[in-house]
């Protein structure tokens, strides 16, 4: 009885021993790993590119002062539409001493000099009545006399535009009113009532009075990187996303492609500009910030496949998918093809499978082993 016990406890020991090594084993086993299988498929593929920039009218024209003085009075506020010819401020003169003195002395010395030439004419003239001297006489005299007087119009007229900024032989006519020169809406007066200004001239651009722009005609400005630039062309379609208008997009049509390139942030963009088409119910302001979507190639009903599916060689050009040969256990092979365009989502592809292969896609169930899995 002993003996039967002893035994039977042997074999309960080794059953037991036995399971664990077969357990173990199983356990540590791996599963194989299974792969999901894509197919190619027909679609349409857009490649696009996307430049960032904003809105600004075509034509903004910033309005100087002709004379240097100070602001008397200001004639518009931002918004206001103004035409050709309307006074936007009128500025008051501040005349520099120098050039005021040389002035009022210039015309001291006129006005003596007509004086000595009207006595010198009335006596001619008293002795022409006379006949003692003669008409020729008389003649040079009266051409003196009207020589100091137009002198003595023209030093009148400089003391008065040094110190008003308008003369008595042009009163419609004044540098002291500034006035637009284009026809559209002020976008901004930068400066106030009694501030000084500077007239323009060649060696300063002056001070601003204001900013006129049409804003009938607007444009978008913006830049693309120089692995862009070469595919775009002069009247490509643009679909202009402006940020402060969510509800619609806007159509543009690119016009410029700037020749030269500006290096920002190590990178190389060039300038673009496209003429923007307004909506009637929108109205869009300078400055705002908007993103282009520039189209450059386009394909529909291609064969194409997922762009994650794709594996490259140690060649760049050389690229590759793996084919499903086997399904237990699954076997791929690898199958060189060649693309076309993308969209970063999908690619087109031109050859190397057809639309009956079954191509090698994301894991499904993983595990550490893949003795399973073959790939020729």
């Amino acid at each position: 009885m002993k003996k039967f016990i002893k035994r039977l406890i042997l074999i309960l020991v080794a059953g037991i021993f036995v399971y664990t090594i077969i357990f173990l084993y199983q356990k540590s086993k791996a599963k194989p790993v299974i792969y999901s299988i894509e197919k190619p498929f027909k679609t349409n593929i857009t490649n696009k590119t996307v430049a960032t920039g904003k809105i600004v009218p075509r034509k903004e024209i910033e309005i100087k002062p002709r004379v240097s003085g100070i602001i008397n009075e200001l004639f518009v506020e931002p918004g206001d539409l103004v035409r050709i010819g309307t006074p936007l401020a009128r500025i008051k003169i501040v005349p520099d001493m120098i050039s005021l003195n040389n002035a009022e002395s210039r015309l001291e010395k006129a006005q003596i000099s007509f004086d000595d030439a009207q006595r010198i004419y009335d006596r001619q003239k008293q002795l022409f009545d006379q006949q003692v001297v003669a008409i020729a006489e008389l003649e040079k005299v009266e051409n003196a006399l009207n020589n100091t007087k137009a002198e003595l119009q023209a030093a009148e007229d400089h003391l008065k535009l040094i110190r008003d900024g308008v003369s008595s032989r042009s009163q419609g006519q004044t540098n002291t009113l500034v006035t637009s020169t284009i026809e559209g809406m002020v976008l901004t007066v930068p400066v106030e009532v009694g501030n000084s200004v500077i007239e323009s001239n060649n060696f300063n651009p002056g001070s601003t009075i204001a900013i006129i722009a049409n804003m009938s005609e607007m444009i978008f400005v913006g830049k693309v990187d120089e692995g862009e630039v070469a595919k775009l062309k002069h009247g490509m379609n643009l679909l202009l996303t402006v940020g402060a208008i969510s509800e619609t997009d806007f159509e543009a049509k690119l016009e410029y492609i700037a020749p030269k390139g500006v290096e920002e942030s190590g990178a190389i963009h060039f300038e673009i500009k496209a003429a923007m088409e307004l909506k009637k119910d929108f109205f869009i302001r300078s400055g705002y910030s908007a993103t282009a979507n520039i189209v450059l190639e386009q394909k529909d009903s291609i064969m194409a496949i997922k762009e994650s599916l794709l594996k490259f060689a140690d060649k760049s050009d050389s690229i590759y998918v793996e084919i499903l040969t086997a399904e237990t256990p699954q076997t791929f092979e690898k199958r060189y093809i060649k693309i076309g365009i993308s969209d970063g989502i999908n690619v087109e592809i031109l050859t190397g499978i057809s639309e009956e292969d079954r191509i090698k896609g994301a894991i499904k169930k993983e595990e550490t082993k893949v003795d399973s899995v073959k790939t020729e």
